[in-house]
């Protein structure tokens, strides 16, 4: 862990407001907390730039097929420069129509956040990479644990 952030608190909001987003299946509500020049880099590698873009790909990817829900917990939040920070988290999936996660699908987030003038933070770029930990299933096993854990207290 790092020291937290002068504004950890706004900058783990916007992840959170990711995350709700995405499990609520709305575009609109993932995009608003992106800066207009925002930019995201999907599981798949996907990457689609700019606040409305990233609400319309979003639009589509939800009404054509189902999404796994997130459960993910925040490991640091850092300065990275003046008005720049860099939220890093691990996230499991829970594929559609099951209640736990997959081990094969957890990933690693990672939110670079800008302030854009009076403490209003917007995420300038969200990037999920596959977490495959090839040779080191304790630790996707000690991970898949921890998320199981944030399940249980969620439900």
């Amino acid at each position: 862990m790092t020291s937290a952030h002068p504004h950890d608190a706004h900058i783990r909001a916007l992840y959170a407001a990711f995350v709700d987003g995405w499990n609520r299946r709305s575009g609109a509500a993932v995009a608003a907390v992106f800066a207009d020049d925002g930019d995201m880099v999907g599981y798949d590698g996907t990457t689609v730039n700019g606040r409305l873009s990233i609400a319309s790909d979003l639009r589509r990817v939800f009404g054509s097929h189902p999404t796994a829900t997130y459960v993910a917990v925040v490991r640091s939040v850092r300065a990275i420069a003046s008005g720049v920070a860099v939220l890093h988290a691990h996230a499991g999936m829970i594929p559609p129509g099951e209640d736990d996660v997959d081990p094969g699908l957890h990933s690693i987030h990672t939110l670079v956040a800008v302030d854009e003038g009076g403490g209003r933070w917007k995420t300038t770029l969200f990037q999920a990479t596959p977490a495959a930990w090839l040779g080191r299933r304790d630790a996707r096993d000690a991970l898949t644990a921890e998320l199981r854990g944030l399940l249980a207290t969620t439900r």
